[in-house]
């Protein structure tokens, strides 16, 4: 099993015409993703990487049944590009722009309330990686090679560090079953505890490496939901311990402004809600390796 995209998802990308856009979904195809189609206004009518090219995302889902949509549109045009995906009927997006305004997000969320629960687009990120279930599919800008098959869901705000995540696990011989970039703007389109809500309901899912940092309220969210709700063990590793006060640090969300939002107050709620906190971000295979050990002798 998988959450978000499997081997029968069809995707297609918004901006795949584009150098950058073009570049990953060769390496989605590559990978086994069922890439069905490209969007970009203007150039409907024309193929690339031998993949029909339309003019907007309602046509393209008409014309392919596409579920999923990969969105590489620069940041003035992204909110657009999201709210039309939403529009078109796709169930599943992920936006990997970086730099869109949080004005505009407000939009983007404002947006997506207006649609029933059991039609309501799904969206991850923006500013994040994307989706990769190994050996199945994947959407987003993550180098796959380094993701093994298995039994453990990855759902981090740094990219690199969901990368790190996998790699260390591989090396114990620990493989994914899915791994999820949810971004690092302060808004965006789903939470640690959307994806969590997932893997827990997810039966090929048996435990949950979440990789937090410091700014925002998300993770004490998580906790709490960790704490009533999940049965599966969760890891957890969060970025900054060593961030000062105040300052603003790489990602747009990673900014202290309230009582919880640090690194070292987010360690003591995830602990409290029996989390188990690796201390360093080399310790997050053999953290993950322990509890897992733990689970099997129990």
């Amino acid at each position: 099993m998988a959450i978000l995209i499997d081997e029968t998802t069809k995707v297609l990308v918004q901006g795949m015409s584009g150098r950058i856009g073009q570049f990953h979904a060769q390496e989605m195809i590559e990978a086994g993703t069922k890439v069905v189609a490209g969007v970009t206004p203007g150039k409907g009518g024309g193929t690339v990487l031998n993949r029909p090219l339309f003019d907007t995302v309602r046509q393209a889902v008409e014309a392919t049944g596409a579920e999923a949509s990969l969105i590489f549109v620069p940041p003035p045009f992204a909110a657009d590009a999201m709210m039309e995906a939403a529009d078109a009927g796709i169930r599943t997006a992920v936006c990997v722009t970086d730099g869109i305004p949080a004005q505009d997000m407000m939009r983007v969320k404002r947006f997506l309330r207006r649609y029933p629960r059991d039609r309501k687009m799904r969206l991850i990120g923006p500013n994040c990686a994307g989706v990769i279930s190994p050996g199945k599919g994947f959407m987003g800008i993550m180098p796959p090679h380094i993701y093994m098959p298995g039994r453990v869901g990855i759902v981090g705000r740094s990219g690199t560090l969901g990368y790190e995540a996998a790699s260390q696990m591989k090396a114990l011989g620990i493989g994914v079953s899915t791994s999820v970039g949810i971004g690092g703007d302060p808004i965006n389109g789903s939470s640690f505890r959307d994806i969590l809500e997932l893997f827990e309901a997810d039966p090929g899912t048996d435990a949950v490496m979440m990789i937090g940092e410091i700014g925002g309220p998300q993770e004490a969210e998580a906790a709490a939901f960790v704490r009533d709700h999940m049965t599966k063990p969760v890891v957890a590793y969060v970025a900054g311990l060593s961030a000062p006060k105040g300052r603003k640090m790489g990602h747009a969300g990673a900014i202290i402004s309230a009582f919880g939002e640090s690194a070292q107050e987010k360690v003591e709620l995830l602990s409290a809600a029996g989390i188990t906190v690796a201390p360093n971000p080399s310790a997050m295979g053999a953290t993950m390796a322990a509890v897992l050990g733990r689970k099997a002798a129990a």
